[in-house]
C-alpha cells in the first residue's frame, strides 16, 4: 500500500488597500501584533525604497513602529531570513506592497505551497487613480480584501483618492503630507483642475521670463 506524506496546510492571503493616510499600515501592524500575541511566528517586510521614517522598521504616520526586513524585492526574503527560520514562519506582513514587482509570485508561493498567511498592505491606485504596482493583481488570490478610506482634507468626507500636491509627474514619488493629501471624489476632480491651472500659470511665467531674458541687453 502506497504511503503518503502529509501535505503542508494551505495558507491565506489578505489584502488591505486604500489611499494614503487611510490607516493601512496601522491595520497591518494591528493584525501582525495580534497574530504574534496568539503564539504564531511573524515577520514583516517593507520596500527598501521607503526610508521616510526608519530604515529597518515599518512606521505608521502617527509613529507606531515594528521591526522589519527592508528589501528591494520579495524573492530575496527567504535567503535573507534563512531557510530554517522561514520554514517556522506562520505569518508574513508586507507593507507598501505596491513597490514590489514580484508580489503576485511571492504570494502564490508563500500561501499555496509554503502554507504561510500573507497580509498585504498597499496603495490600490496612484495619484492619477490608475493601478499602482501589483496590489490589484493579488486580489484574485486573496481570502479577504479590505478597502480603507481616509478623511478628505478639504471637506471631511470619506476620502477614496490620493491627490499629489507637487508638479512631479513620475509614478513613484515617496513622500508624506508634504506631497500628498487624501481627498473625496469631488475634491480630487477639483484639485486636478486647480493643479493643471497652476502648472499652466507657472509655465507661462517661465516662458515669458525666458523670452525677456533673451531679449534683454547685457550690461
Amino acid at each position: 500500500m502506497a504511503s503518503f506524506k502529509p501535505s503542508i496546510p494551505s495558507g491565506e492571503v489578505h489584502v488591505i488597500m486604500g489611499p494614503m493616510f487611510a490607516g493601512k499600515t496601522t491595520a497591518l501592524l494591528r493584525r501582525i501584533k495580534s497574530e504574534g500575541a496568539n503564539g504564531r511566528n511573524v515577520a514583516m517586510i517593507k520596500s527598501s525604497k521607503d526610508n521616510r521614517y526608519a530604515v529597518d522598521s515599518v512606521v505608521t504616520h502617527d509613529g507606531a513602529k515594528f521591526p522589519c526586513w527592508a528589501l528591494p524585492d520579495l524573492s530575496s526574503f527567504r535567503q535573507n531570513f534563512g531557510g530554517d527560520a522561514y520554514d517556522k514562519l506562520d505569518v508574513i506582513g508586507i507593507d507598501e506592497a505596491q513597490f514590489f514587482e514580484d508580489l503576485y509570485d511571492f504570494c502564490c508561493t508563500a500561501a499555496d505551497h509554503d502554507g504561510k498567511t500573507v497580509i498585504v498592505a498597499g496603495l490600490d491606485g496612484d495619484y492619477l487613480r490608475r493601478s499602482f504596482g501589483s496590489v490589484l493583481d493579488v486580489v484574485p488570490l486573496a481570502d479577504t480584501v479590505t478597502k480603507l478610506t481616509a478623511r478628505c482634507e478639504m471637506c471631511g468626507k470619506r476620502a477614496f483618492f490620493t491627490l499629489r500636491k507637487t508638479e512631479e509627474t513620475k509614478t513613484e514619488l515617496i513622500g508624506g503630507a508634504d506631497v500628498y493629501m487624501p481627498v473625496c471624489r469631488q475634491h480630487y476632480v477639483n484639485g486636478q483642475v486647480l493643479i493643471k491651472a497652476a502648472r499652466s500659470v507657472v509655465e507661462s511665467h517661465k516662458s515669458k521670463s525666458g523670452t525677456f531674458s533673451e531679449a534683454a541687453p547685457v550690461i
